[in-house]
């Protein structure tokens, strides 16, 4: 198991959840998933992430192109789309 830490950005519940089983069936540790941009910003605060998984359609204010800027420019957290 590695000791990545990865944030999946993704508002689609069963996507997400399907992600996260992907990466632990890899061998990652129990990925975190935010369900919006701003949930993402809110916990890219408080975690130090190595690696976010972002969905770039997202429901309310924050898209995941924007969460995404924020989030490398204020944390250096590489973002794949």
């Amino acid at each position: 198991m590695t000791d990545a830490k990865i944030l999946i950005v993704e508002d689609e519940g069963i996507e997400a959840l399907d992600i996260q089983h992907r990466l632990m069936n890899l061998g990652y540790s129990c990925p975190v998933i935010a369900l919006s941009g701003e949930e993402a910003i809110k916990l890219t605060e408080d975690t130090s992430f190595d690696l976010v998984l972002m969905d770039i359609m997202l429901h309310g204010e924050v898209d995941g192109v924007w969460a995404a800027k924020q989030i490398m420019s204020s944390y250096g957290i590489p973002v794949i789309y």
